[in-house]
């Protein structure tokens, strides 16, 4: 009885009093519901503020709906011919990620130590639910309109991912993961690389979106500049109107910073079929009106915007530092070395494997947010709209051209060759030796040339056989007059 009463009665938050199951599904439809209002409210504020409206609530609320969609990624008709419209707003798709990455993750660390799939899964069948709900409303007629099952399954796919991610984010992994550079040789392995291999990675794709996010506001700031802008001429249609473009271009926005990196790596993208904007030109025809669009260049060669292809290289100037830091042992240890021991340094072969890695990292993520960025506005010729199918493969390049000399040319520099001695630290040695010699020399010129009776007549013996010098060291002894 005593063991029973001093006995806790829940051991752990996971076994009697974690939550059921219809409260992780409910959880599931809240985040949902709270994402469609997100999008949904606007539109609806718009509606209400637009005079003489004649579409219905359920016009109004199907749009909502097919933004949402959107959102997720998921593909749309458009209009009377069924045009397709692929283009994810990614602002909305990254607001229904970050959500659904924090309830899976809340579901997962309220079951204890050790999450059980159970939490996240019922969050993911609720959230699906929604989803279904919402396309079944949004195939009726329409500006826009869904393909129930296709949708589904992209709204299905991304929610899992997402869901996944947020649960293992607070997973408890009793076996570490081996990540693919530790089955390598150990000439080439970079032991322990791994986390610092992933902060290269995001350090270079952070520096390709602050590039892209440059030339966005520099050339809205030169189509401010030239006179009011297109952009401005797209804007006189009401407050209203103005309003729902500023939304959309908001929503927009983290697209244009993508296309506007793959800029700046050098493929450009396209508006259609036949065109491309690049640094080397642009070929552009016709032009849907919308703001974004306005900031696009003129047509003709690229010019002075070939600088654009400088900020790349800057991108990959820190990746490579913390590669190099990291070659030279300044990392934190993962396995083997123990908490007080300083990590080995990598050999050059392993210090560019690591670079390489990082690069193909940074090329694999600039595909897929490339290809997420872009897609159809219509059919034939918007059928394709954002970077180019080569920008992975650019952005993997220019990152490599950087980070691996710069790895290890930070390397060679903190640890400097077999003997110690950095190579700037040799070279400056070696000057200064030489200054000192040289100074030695100079010095010892000088001496000899303010003696007195110095000078070509003097360098010869005189007339005793003895050396002017010998005879001067002579005659100054003390006591030789005396």
């Amino acid at each position: 009885m005593t063991q029973l009463m001093g006995r806790p009665i829940l051991e752990s938050p996971g076994e009697l009093g974690g939550r059921p199951a219809l409260a992780d599904l409910l959880a599931g439809v809240r985040t949902a519901l709270v994402g469609l209002a997100v999008v949904g409210a606007p539109v609806l504020g718009l509606w209400v503020a637009t005079p003489y409206a004649d579409d219905g609530a359920a016009v109004v609320t199907r749009l909502a709906g097919a933004l949402w969609l959107l959102g997720h990624g998921a593909p749309l008709l458009r209009g009377p011919a069924d045009a397709p419209l692929t283009v994810t707003p990614l602002l909305l798709g990254a607001l229904a990620v970050v959500r659904l990455y924090r309830a899976a993750a809340g579901v997962a660390a309220r079951r204890g130590p050790r999450p059980r799939w159970g939490g996240p899964v019922a969050v993911w069948a609720g959230y699906c639910a929604v989803a279904f709900a919402v396309a079944l409303h949004c195939a009726a007629t329409g500006p826009f309109r869904s393909r129930v099952l296709l949708d589904v399954l992209v709204v299905a796919l991304v929610a899992g991912l997402a869901t996944a991610a947020g649960a293992r984010s607070v997973a408890v992994l009793d076996v570490p993961v081996d990540s693919p550079l530790d089955r390598l040789p150990l000439p080439y392995r970079p032991v322990d690389g791994a986390p610092v291999v992933r902060a290269a990675a995001l350090a270079a794709g952070a520096g390709l979106v602050a590039a892209g996010g440059l030339l966005v506001v520099f050339s809205a700031v030169l189509d401010a500049v030239a006179g009011g802008g297109r952009g401005m001429a797209l804007l006189g249609g009401g407050p209203v109107a103005l309003v729902g473009l500023v939304l959309l271009a908001l929503a927009l926005l983290p697209n244009a910073v993508l296309w506007g990196a793959a800029y700046a790596l050098g493929p450009g993208f396209a508006l259609g079929t036949g065109t491309v904007v690049s640094p080397t030109g642009a070929v552009l025809g016709p032009v849907p009106e919308f703001p974004l669009f306005a900031l696009l260049p003129a047509d003709g060669p690229g010019g002075w915007r070939l600088a654009a292809s400088v900020l790349p290289l800057l991108a990959g100037v820190v990746p490579a530092v913390l590669l190099g830091r990291a070659a030279a042992g300044r990392r934190l240890p993962v396995s083997g070395a123990g908490a007080g021991e300083r990590p080995e340094p990598w050999t050059p072969a392993a210090t560019a494997v690591a670079a390489l890695a990082a690069a193909l990292w940074v090329g694999a993520g600039a595909a897929v947010l490339g290809r997420l960025s872009g897609g159809a506005l219509a059919g034939e010729r918007l059928a394709w709209v954002g970077p180019l199918p080569w920008t992975g493969p650019a952005a993997a390049g220019w990152i490599a051209l950087v980070a691996v000399p710069g790895a290890l040319l930070v390397r060679y520099r903190m640890l400097g060759p077999a003997d110690g001695v950095g190579v700037y630290a040799r070279l400056a040695r070696q000057a200064r030796r030489g200054a000192l010699g040289l100074r030695a020399r100079t010095y010892a010129l000088v001496l000899r040339l303010s003696e007195p009776g110095a000078g070509p007549a003097a360098g010869g013996p005189g007339p005793d056989g003895r050396d002017p010098d010998d005879r001067a060291g002579l005659d100054d002894r003390p006591g030789l007059d005396d």
